[in-house]
């Protein structure tokens, strides 16, 4: 199997070389890929063409879901821009703090927990960089931000679905693993595994607002440290526990479908009032150097310049879209009704086996977000009394940038979709290999033996860098971890703790995952660049699956002396951020070249 372990790891390889390495756009970087992956998965892999072409289809398909999504999310932006309203929100947020670094953990840990909790899929990353965008962040900052979040609160984002369909997929109508909980039923079951979801997420995940502003500073600020986002630790764990502590108590009242928006909501409320005492803020105010001064790879194609005008709107108002945009979210996939009508066979497009084989290829645009953010952005229309020319302006502008996205998502998501979809054609046939992202599994879990729950968040993380989705990577790893965990003695309870492990390493990997990085470069005119984005985001995506394995280990073994290392670990993590110099401080004698960078 190291053959084939090998083979199955060089789409994934190929993508890091050219992209992160070698600093290649997505375009090129999936593109070849893409035909990496479809001869292994034809002539290695002996996946049948038709699978291929189905594989690939489908896959641009969701290409083209995800670019509507894309499209609604900038021509909300540019509706708001139109019209004026922009200058209310930015003028607000400066209103709560002028602190950048509180800024980005109410914008981005806070509102983009919520848009994760109701609507998942990458719509964060869709909202949030665009609003950070129109508070004056470099656009590189904003991407960055909207990625290092989509953590925490992805295992319960889109109310559950993760946990609810992807785990649920692997744990459910499966002979074995009822035998082996009974008395308990799959659902229950699944609660236990969505409570040990929230305990090991709420563990790690309250120091991220910390490796978010210490990120920020470090990137973007004048004078590249990362002390100075350190320096806000104690409102930033204010702000991590005011998230993390609701939402671990929703997941084992309520269960999956609503920790990350109630967790959400409820730190909204405790921290915005807080941030506007200064309560827990240090007395140096945090803020990006002078745009003149900006390096020119921090900068998106987008305009983001503010003209000075004060405007004429409130912000409650000027924010209205947003709050109504949430509200739209939830209804529509709250409300059974409502839901199956926007899910139904009238409003899905469908077609069933492509090319005579098992894959479908559908799309739900009135369910998807990108609709909901079109219908929101013609109501800002009459909201800001707009008028035609000042919609068709922002209308264009949104599809010029959709377009600049499209090359690098139509050819990323076939890739994932060939990957994922290359198993043999008879799995019953000796020698017939299972689909590359299970061979890649099965290596990794044979190279581990018992210290498997180390490893159990990188296989998650991977399934997401992979599929762009937590809910398709657990849906993909679930049944193997559990499998694995029986394999290496452990008990049902503990088995639960590595399924969890699972789906905490799928929601750190949309950190990294190409789709999302794509998207939130799209929505600040960042393309071509999503090298440099993930290369600063994988640093908290390992210390998120480290700190997650280390953590999990104490949790399934009662061994203290794993504790120990759980917290030497995060003791060393945080040492290493404090004590790396600084680099060249931003000046107006480096305007636009580039500064050297750890």
């Amino acid at each position: 199997m190291s053959l084939y372990t090998l083979l199955a790891l060089a789409p994934i390889a190929v993508v890091f070389l050219l992209m992160v390495v070698m600093n290649r756009s997505a375009a090129l970087s999936m593109g070849s890929s893409f035909a990496v992956t479809a001869l292994l998965a034809l002539f290695v892999w002996n996946a049948p063409g038709a699978v291929v072409a189905a594989a690939t289809v489908n896959g641009i398909v969701t290409a083209l879901t995800l670019l509507f999504i894309v499209f609604g999310a900038i021509l909300l932006l540019n509706t708001l821009k139109e019209s004026g309203a922009i200058k209310a929100i930015r003028k607000g947020f400066m209103d709560i703090s002028p602190d950048r670094r509180v800024q980005v953990i109410i914008v981005a840990w806070l509102f983009g927990s919520l848009i994760e909790g109701s609507s998942g899929f990458g719509t964060p990353s869709a909202v949030g960089a665009p609003l950070l965008l129109a508070l004056g962040f470099p656009a590189m900052a904003a991407a960055m931000a909207v990625l290092i979040i989509q953590s925490t609160p992805v295992s319960f984002g889109a109310v559950g679905t993760p946990v609810l369909v992807g785990v649920r997929s692997g744990i459910d109508n499966k002979e074995d693993v009822a035998a082996l909980i009974a008395p308990q039923t799959p659902l229950e079951y699944l609660q236990q595994i969505a409570e040990n979801v929230s305990i090991l997420h709420a563990s790690v995940g309250f120091v991220i607002p910390v490796i978010l502003c210490a990120f920020l500073t470090r990137y973007f600020g004048a004078n590249r440290s990362f002390r100075e986002g350190l320096a806000i630790w104690p409102f930033a764990i204010f702000a991590g526990l005011a998230f993390v502590v609701p939402y671990t108590i929703v997941a084992h009242i309520l269960g999956p479908e609503f920790p990350s928006v109630l967790g959400a909501l409820i730190g909204l409320a405790i921290v915005v009032p807080a941030a506007k005492k200064g309560f827990l803020q240090p007395k140096t105010v945090f803020d990006f150097p002078p745009r003149s001064q900006w390096e020119q790879k921090w900068i998106g194609t987008i305009d983001d310049k503010d003209d000075g005008q004060p405007s004429q709107f409130s912000v409650i108002r000027a924010f209205s879209p947003y709050i109504i945009m949430v509200v739209f979210l939830l209804l529509t996939r709250n409300i059974p009704p409502l839901k199956a009508f926007l899910t139904g066979e009238l409003t899905t497009l469908k077609v069933s086996g492509l090319f005579g084989t098992h894959i479908n290829a559908s799309a739900q645009l009135l369910y998807s977000p990108g609709f909901l953010l079109i219908l929101v952005s013609l109501m800002c229309i009459g909201l800001f009394k707009m008028n035609g020319q000042q919609y068709m302006t922002g209308v264009k502008n949104s599809a010029r940038t959709m377009l600049d996205a499209a090359p690098a998502l139509l050819l990323a998501v076939p890739m994932v979709q060939v990957f994922v979809n290359s198993g043999s054609a008879d799995p019953s046939i000796a020698g017939a290999l299972p689909n590359m992202p299970m061979v890649l599994a099965q290596g990794a879990a044979a190279l581990a033996g018992s210290a498997w729950p180390n490893v159990s968040p990188w296989v998650g993380g991977l399934g997401a860098f992979i599929a762009g989705s937590n809910t398709v990577s657990n849906m993909m790893f679930a049944y193997f971890q559990f499998q694995t965990a029986q394999q290496i003695g452990l008990s049902v309870d503990q088995s639960s703790i590595v399924v969890a492990l699972q789906a905490i390493g799928g929601a750190a990997g949309n950190m990294i995952c190409v789709h999302n990085v794509v998207a939130a470069g799209a929505v600040v005119g960042l393309m071509n660049r999503e090298g440099e984005v993930i290369r600063k985001t994988l640093i908290p995506f390992a210390f998120y699956c480290i700190q997650g394995g280390l953590i999990g280990q104490a949790l399934i073994t009662g061994n203290f002396m794993w504790w120990i290392m759980a917290a030497a670990w995060l003791a060393i993590f945080f040492a290493f951020l404090y004590t790396r110099k600084q680099a060249q401080p931003v000046s107006s004698q480096n305007t636009g070249k580039e500064v050297s960078s750890s």
